[in-house]
């Protein structure tokens, strides 16, 4: 019988540059949805209609509202330390004049995160908000389509969020960093 304490083997992390490279080389296919997580590769799970749909809106309403203020960013990868490139489904970015296209925004250039949850509500619960909390991302909305709710994380403080407030339609929601973007809940559910 196995001893469950003992550790039998080592994993190996891939870093975000060999991800990028399994990428490039074809390693890993384009039509696969997966991120790479404290070096591991993960599935995602795949996309609904509801889900493209509350992506869609909030990118018109966000694209819409925030003018020259940030860049937003629809289910683009961002890279959080050596060991991490998530893909979120929306973020407001820091403005960039090339948009980006030097390289992957980093921890430092989002001002919001946003996943939409329909079946990974736990996943993006248990693996991504500390992910984002880890590397200071200052907000987090996760919303979660089977309740029609968004959850706020803000203050992110070692590795979670200190502040979590939950919201339901009609309620009016705002980035923290962005204040003058105001969103009906209604709007997007």
């Amino acid at each position: 019988m196995l001893n469950s304490t003992q550790t039998l083997y080592q994993p190996h992390n891939i870093s975000v540059s060999d991800y990028q490279k399994m990428a490039e080389t074809g390693i890993l296919d384009e039509s696969v949805r997966v991120e790479l997580v404290e070096g591991e590769i993960v599935d995602m799970a795949p996309i609904g209609s509801r889900h493209a749909a509350v992506v869609n809106r909030l990118m018109r309403l966000l694209v819409n509202a925030t003018d020259k203020d940030a860049i937003v960013s629809v289910q683009n990868p961002v890279v959080l330390g050596d060991y991490s490139e998530p893909v979120p489904d929306l973020v407001l970015l820091k403005p960039k004049s090339n948009d980006y296209e030097d390289a992957l925004p980093q921890a430092q250039d989002i001002l919001l995160a946003i996943e939409v949850a329909d079946s990974s509500l736990r996943y993006d619960l248990q693996i991504k908000a500390p992910l984002y909390a880890q590397f200071k991302i200052p907000e987090l909305w996760l919303i979660d389509l089977q309740q029609q709710s968004i959850t706020m994380f803000q203050k992110p403080v070692e590795n979670q969020y200190s502040l979590e407030i939950t919201l339901r339609s009609p309620e009016t929601i705002s980035p923290l960093l962005l204040s003058k973007i105001k969103i009906n809940l209604q709007q997007i559910f």
